[in-house]
C-alpha cells in the first residue's frame, strides 16, 4: 500500500465516522469502535505514524462528538477522555 492509498483509506473511514456522528444518533461507543477499526489499520499500515494518527484524528472526532454528538449522550463522557 502506498503512502496515497494508506492516507486515502484514513480520510475514507474518518469521514464515514464524521457523518455517523453528524447525520445518526450514535453511542460514543460505536464511535469508539470504529476509531479503534482505524487506529488497527493505522497500526497494521504504518506503525510509525501511530502517534499522529492518535493527534490528528482521534482528538478531531473526538472534538466533532463533543459539539455535535447526540444530546442524549453521558454527561461525563468529557471525564471519560
Amino acid at each position: 500500500m502506498t503512502d496515497l492509498d494508506f492516507a486515502d483509506e484514513l480520510k475514507r473511514m474518518a469521514a464515514r465516522i464524521g457523518t455517523m456522528i453528524l447525520h445518526t444518533d450514535p453511542e460514543w461507543v460505536d464511535v469508539e469502535i470504529q476509531i479503534a477499526s482505524m487506529r488497527d489499520f493505522c497500526r497494521h499500515h504504518a506503525p510509525e505514524k501511530l502517534d499522529l494518527f492518535e493527534m490528528v484524528y482521534v482528538s478531531r472526532l473526538r472534538h466533532l462528538w463533543e459539539l455535535w454528538g447526540p444530546p442524549t449522550r453521558d454527561p461525563l463522557f468529557a471525564a471519560d477522555m
